[in-house]
């Protein structure tokens, strides 16, 4: 879960600076934009990869989902990384509506990732003896 927050955070770092760049009316540097999908991409991978995790060791300890809020929060992270990600292929020029809503979606993440990290934080401790 670490490294998806950290990919978050790096993400944010990047497209506050593109945006600032934006505003400024500046160009930004050719790597940005890469670095920031490339980023997207791993991030999305390691929801996936936590979720994969997150139901198969529960279904091996538990037998069974749905013993806290932490499946719906991941869920929900799941679906808002991946909104975001469908979003962040849509901004054109021609399409100003994406960018609203690429933003919009990760401010919305931001408290997801707050609520799977609460609520994976008392699936940890039914697995502590």
């Amino acid at each position: 879960m670490g490294f998806a927050i950290v990919a978050y955070l790096v993400l944010a770092i990047s497209g506050g600076y593109m945006f600032v760049r934006r505003q400024q009316r500046q160009s930004r540097p050719r790597w940005l934009r890469p670095f920031h999908y490339t980023t997207g991409a791993i991030m999305a991978a390691l929801v996936l990869l936590l979720l994969g995790i997150g139901i198969v060791g529960t279904l091996g300890h538990f037998g069974s989902l749905g013993h806290s809020w932490h499946l719906l929060a991941g869920l929900i992270v799941v679906s808002l990384v991946f909104l975001s990600a469908w979003s962040a292929v849509q901004i054109h020029p021609t399409r100003p509506w994406a960018r609203s809503l690429h933003l919009g979606t990760n401010f919305v993440l931001l408290v997801g990732f707050i609520w799977v990290s609460l609520t994976g934080w008392d699936v940890v401790q039914k697995y502590l003896p």
